[in-house]
């Protein structure tokens, strides 16, 4: 384990730490810490900062609300920078927004950047605005019920893919039954939050199981 001593602050006693997401991986916030900031973080288990522009130590969320519950912090090779990994309970961003990143500078033409939540946010859009043609609006037109009988179909097609050994074919109709079910989640107002929440919490009872098991 690091000691806080090791650490590599610059001239003006700061080491900028770059915030994350446990849950979702996106990057947060870039901040900076003194040495009694990351100390105060460290014994609380939220993120402190100090705030270059009023020089001052800052408790995200005092004033908001919005929290960071601190999961870790790790350095990077030459320890003069910080990843803190967080669980929040708000936005980011004061101006309302998740992440503060959120002003695109450069995006390739040929490389598209893939994420579930965007896939989310795409659907959602298509629950919203309804373009005609598209197999999703046809999907929220119809319903629940057919949404449903969807997701039937597709997860018996990815038990006979499975049952068959092909992995090229499960792939193809796994893909089929989560994008179904995110059809579902949208319809029924279920976030990709929520999802990850409820698997997280999984992972700490298994966690805990196997601990147990292991000490019998």
């Amino acid at each position: 384990m690091t000691n806080i001593e090791e650490l590599k602050f610059d001239d003006k006693g700061l080491i900028p730490a770059i915030v994350v997401d446990a849950v979702s991986k996106k990057v947060l916030t870039l901040a900076y810490m003194n040495r009694e900031s990351l100390k105060i973080s460290m014994e609380k288990g939220c993120t402190c900062f100090f705030s270059r522009s009023r020089q001052e130590l800052w408790l995200k969320g005092e004033t908001s609300g919005n929290f960071q519950h601190i999961v870790s912090i790790a350095a990077d090779c030459d320890k003069d920078a910080l990843v803190v990994m967080v669980e929040k309970d708000g936005p980011a961003c004061h101006t309302g927004s998740d992440s503060c990143f959120f002003n695109p500078v450069y995006q390739s033409a040929e490389l598209q950047e893939f994420s579930i939540d965007g896939l989310y946010d795409m659907l959602a859009g298509r629950k919203e605005e309804r373009p005609e043609g598209s197999y999703t609006t046809y999907l929220f037109e119809k319903g629940i019920d057919k949404i449903l009988k969807k997701v039937g179909e597709e997860a018996t097609e990815v038990i006979i893919a499975g049952k068959a050994d092909d992995k090229a074919e499960t792939v193809y109709e796994i893909a089929d039954l989560a994008y179904h079910i995110m059809v579902l989640m949208v319809q029924m107002g279920i976030s990709t939050e929520d999802i990850r929440k409820e698997l997280a919490s999984r992972h700490i009872i298994d966690h805990k199981v196997k601990q147990e098991k292991m000490t019998k």
